[in-house]
């Protein structure tokens, strides 16, 4: 291994890519818990439209978020073809819905750019970078973020 190699090795992670619509998206691989299909959510009463319900994993109650929905994109068609990432930050276990999952990154954390300032703060909130891979433009999601409103909603 070279210098820079080693220099490197220190910051690298790895992240999930997936697609919610035409955009890609990606988090941090150890968030991960699982990738699933698309399992039909029994809805629940006054959840936020992004919501789309709850399944049972293994005997324990999962809220699905429509992530496309959450991050202010129109709502997903589910279908047989949709994946369902079930993420874990600190207590909390959640599904996120998405078209697919397309890649495995490792990436040094130096390659992380900052969220544009034309963005708003919603997005910003949730979006915590932008990945510049192979003419690809990829948001890192701030699944803190994400899931610390999902617990403030549910309290």
């Amino acid at each position: 291994m070279n210098d820079l190699q080693s220099a490197s090795n220190d910051s690298l992670c790895e992240f999930v890519a997936f697609r919610v619509g035409a955009q890609e998206f990606c988090i941090d691989i150890m968030s991960v818990r699982e990738i699933r299909g698309w399992t039909p959510a029994t809805a629940l009463p006054h959840a936020p439209s992004y919501v789309r319900g709850v399944i049972n994993l293994r005997g324990a109650v999962l809220p699905i978020v429509d992530l496309a929905e959450r991050l202010g994109f129109p709502p997903t068609e589910t279908s047989a073809r949709q994946v369902i990432i079930v993420v874990q930050v600190g207590g909390q276990v959640v599904g996120l819905l998405v078209d697919a999952v397309s890649d495995i990154l490792t990436q040094s954390t130096d390659h992380i750019q900052p969220t544009p300032d034309v963005a708003t703060d919603v997005a910003k909130a949730f979006v915590r970078g932008v990945l510049a891979i192979d003419g690809r433009m990829i948001g890192l999601v701030e699944l803190d973020m994400l899931i610390s409103t999902e617990a403030e909603m549910a309290a």
